[in-house]
C-alpha cells in the first residue's frame, strides 16, 4: 500500500514509538489474550503492518506469520515474524491450513474488508480461530471528534459506509492514508456473509469504547 510506505517511518517512530508494550491504552492486549489466547501452531496476521504486535501473539504459545501490501511497514516488521508482501483479499495460503489468523486494528485500511474475512474463513483450519481487533464503528470515524476525552461529539455520517481523511487530529492515520467507515451492523454482516460463526466481542479504551474485538470460528 503506497500511502503507508510513505509514513511507515514516521508510523513505526513516532505514532507507535517502537513495538506494543505493556502501556496498553485501548486495550488491544488484553483482548488478545481474551479472544485469542494460548495456543500452539502458526497465528497468520492479516495487515500485520510494522509487526508491532507479533510480540503478543508469541507470547501466547503462538507462532506469527504476517502478511501486508507495504513493503515500507514490511521492512520495520521482518525483523519481528516472518512476513510476506501479499493482498489480504488473495492470501498465498492453502485452504484451511493455519490454526488462527488475526486482523489488528487495519479493517478501515482495507476498503474490501469483506473479501478479507472471506479469505480467513478459507484459510482456517476446522475449529481454528479468527480475531478482529479494530476502532470502534460506533464512536470512531469521521463523524466523532475526540477533541474533548470526556465528552465525544458524534456528527452525522456513522450510518453510511465511505472513505474519509477527515479527523479531529493532525497526529493521528486518518487524515494521512484516510480510512473506510462501516456501521456496525455492516461489519457483522460481513462476518456472517462470509460464513463466519461470531462467537465472543470486547471493547476497550475509554471515556468511550475505542476498540471493538470479535472472535469468530471458520464454517464447520
Amino acid at each position: 500500500m503506497p500511502a503507508y510506505d510513505e509514513i511507515a517511518d514516521w508510523y513505526e517512530r513516532d505514532f507507535l514509538g517502537g513495538p506494543a508494550t505493556v502501556d496498553d491504552p485501548l486495550g488491544i492486549g488484553t483482548a488478545l489474550r481474551l479472544l485469542l489466547g494460548p495456543g500452539a501452531g502458526p497465528c497468520l496476521e492479516l495487515g500485520c503492518g510494522t509487526g508491532a504486535y507479533a510480540a503478543q501473539v508469541r507470547a501466547l504459545g503462538r507462532t506469527p506469520l504476517g502478511v501486508d501490501l507495504s513493503a515500507g511497514m514490511l521492512r520495520h516488521a521482518a525483523g519481528r515474524l516472518p512476513v510476506a508482501r501479499a493482498d489480504a483479499t488473495r492470501l498465498p495460503v492453502r485452504d484451511g491450513s493455519v490454526p488462527a489468523a488475526v486482523a489488528v486494528m487495519v479493517h478501515t485500511d482495507m476498503p474490501d474488508y469483506p473479501a478479507v474475512l472471506r479469505e480467513a474463513a478459507r484459510v482456517l483450519a476446522p475449529g481454528g480461530v479468527f480475531v478482529h481487533i479494530g476502532v470502534h464503528p460506533c464512536f470512531c470515524g469521521g463523524f466523532a471528534d475526540h477533541t474533548d476525552r470526556e465528552a465525544v461529539l458524534i456528527r452525522p455520517g456513522y450510518l453510511d459506509t465511505y472513505w474519509t481523511k477527515d479527523s479531529w487530529t493532525d497526529h493521528g492515520i486518518r487524515d494521512k492514508v484516510g480510512a473506510v467507515h462501516r456501521p456496525l451492523p455492516a461489519l457483522l454482516h460481513a462476518f456472517l456473509d462470509a460464513g463466519l460463526t461470531l462467537e465472543r466481542f470486547t471493547e476497550g479504551g475509554g471515556p468511550t469504547p475505542i476498540m471493538f474485538a470479535i472472535r469468530a470460528r471458520p464454517p464447520d
